[in-house]
């Protein structure tokens, strides 16, 4: 039996006798209690697993998952509740700043494990997991981003159960995930990767994918133009009149039409289903210069972020004009799970392209940057695009990635594919004095893959950048697969534990959009052919 001290918000327990080993479970129902309990050995905190499934009357792992989740949510709410209770009296402008980050933060973890409550699909509930935790870590980044821990730690000792429930949870539905039995009805309008020369994921209904090909200003529910020929002037006055426009929950078309847009825009979670295309990369241009330099958090200083699900953006161009001095400065932030950019620019220096949090697809774009300018936890696969390095700082060396993975339980990383890495015109004549690097790990579980990309002579030989020291060298999973140009050998690469030369097609096809964003919880289960993308 556990003994058990009320404190905080969670559990202090004595020892307890566990089954470790994951014993494989079988069929879900009729799952005996040791079956149940090796699901807790699973998880990080196997005592707050095993103390829950004593509390309730649990006979299968499902039943594990459920008590799991719903006791996550309640640790959920009391984060809120404490995070938007503060008292900010003794916070200046900047500390204000971070704390508003952490409570839309908190209010989109209530909204994501309310989702995961009422899904049966593993790999969305995954997913979904891995963005609440994402949103944990960045309300902590925000304090860092202005050197104000001292103010962090005011609530993070309170925080930390939170942290530990997410955690489990993450763990105990990924363990589970192999047993579920996948029915018809529960793989309907998932669709098998597409045939056509360009394979968008097939998350996309058909009417998506058509409009992905050929949008047209008849296509569109609503235009923005400059010029008043549109329905608004603004991207953002646009946005803000969709609720009152859009009938049901199909795809809302905007139409913003070629011009320089110098707004900000941001996209609420609420705000699902949208598709925004322009007319053209260097054509319909929207740019801002919000930085971290400027008072603002890395997450508030994006030109152009959208956290509603489903999103489809196309034919445009994003840009932060901060310059390599401001450090970061976001030019195109993205939380949209499911969601497509294709055909479109994003430039900055530090920071460009954050790639938040959910599973993204972005083809046939161009990236520009100098610092980790590809970053962030989303499971993300770039894919037929150009990454242009650009002239960074002075002392300063070049990351392309810094992907943010804390947990191993997270199905989330940075893979790029079948694309080109190149210097900018203002790198040229310095690329033997200014190094560049793949990558380096932000968090402790970084996890990024190059395959069948060009990587230019500009990429270091060592391939891969610390962060700090030997930070995360034996927990991140850095690959490269099958990749050419003067930068792609792999003879004088990094030596650390977690870089893989990957030489294997089956182990490449882990990366590719088949596999990892539509993910292996339901269509090995379908039975069902389908195209892996390698």
């Amino acid at each position: 039996m556990a003994i058990f001290i009320n404190f905080n918000y969670g559990f202090v327990f004595t020892s307890l006798v566990l089954v470790i080993m994951f014993v494989p479970f079988g069929v879900v129902h009729g799952a005996n209690p040791t079956t149940t309990f090796s699901v807790c050995g699973r998880a990080p905190y196997p005592e707050i697993c095993t103390f829950l499934i004593g509390k309730t009357s649990i006979e299968t792992p499902l039943d594990v998952r459920r008590t799991t989740l719903v006791s996550t949510l309640a640790q959920a709410e009391k984060a809120h509740k404490l995070v938007s209770s503060m008292d900010l009296r003794s916070f200046g402008p900047r500390a204000k700043l971070a704390w508003a980050d952490c409570l839309e933060l908190y209010e989109d973890s209530l909204y994501q494990l309310n989702r995961s409550l009422g899904s049966t699909n593993s790999n969305d509930i995954q997913t979904w997991l891995s963005s609440v935790s994402t949103n944990h870590e960045t309300c902590q980044n925000g304090f860092h981003d202005f050197n104000l821990s001292s103010h962090y730690q005011t609530f993070h000792s309170s925080l930390s159960d939170f942290s530990k429930y997410v955690r489990n949870s993450l763990a105990i539905n990924k363990a589970i995930s192999p047993i579920l039995t996948i029915s018809p009805k529960q793989i309907k309008g998932r669709k098998l990767m597409s045939s056509s020369n360009i394979k968008f994921p097939k998350w996309l209904s058909k009417s998506d994918r058509k409009l992905l090909a050929t949008p047209s200003a008849t296509s569109a529910d609503i235009v923005v133009a400059q010029d008043g020929s549109g329905n608004y002037k603004t991207i953002s006055e646009a946005i803000s009149a969709v609720p009152k426009l859009r009938k049901g929950s199909s795809r809302f078309v905007i139409h913003v039409k070629a011009g320089v847009y110098k707004e900000n825009v941001e996209i609420k979670k609420t705000m699902h289903n949208l598709m925004i295309f322009g007319d053209g990369i260097g054509s319909t241009i929207v740019t801002g210069n919000k930085n971290v330099q400027d008072g603002w958090t890395t997450f508030r200083s994006a030109t152009f972020a959208v956290s509603g699900s489903g999103a489809i953006i196309r034919d445009m161009s994003f840009e932060n004009t901060a310059g390599p001095a401001k450090h970061q400065a976001v030019a195109f932030r993205s939380g949209s799970d499911l969601s497509v950019v294709y055909n479109c620019a994003f430039k900055g220096y530090q920071d460009t392209l954050y790639v938040y949090s959910g599973r993204q697809f972005y083809r046939d774009c161009i990236i520009y940057g100098t610092q980790d300018f590809i970053f962030g936890n989303g499971a993300v696969v770039v894919q037929s695009c150009k990454i242009f390095v650009r002239k960074p700082m002075s002392g300063q060396k070049n990351t392309i990635t810094a992907q943010a993975r804390t947990d191993p339980n997270q199905n989330t990383g940075i893979i790029v594919h079948n694309s080109a890495v190149q210097a900018d015109s203002d790198l040229r004549g310095s690329v033997g004095s200014i190094q560049t690097f793949l990558g380096r790990p932000w968090k402790q579980y970084s996890r990024t893959v190059f395959m069948k990309c060009s990587l230019d002579g500009l990429i270091d030989s060592a391939g891969w950048l610390q962060w700090s020291g030997n930070f995360a060298l034996n927990t991140l999973y850095y690959g490269e697969y099958a990749n050419i140009g003067a930068g792609a050998g792999t003879g004088g690469r990094v030596k650390w534990p977690g870089y893989h030369i990957i030489t294997s097609a089956s182990e490449a096809t882990k990366f590719t959009v088949g596999d990892f964003l539509d993910g292996g919880s339901w269509i090995p289960g379908t039975g069902l052919p389908y195209t892996s993308g390698l």
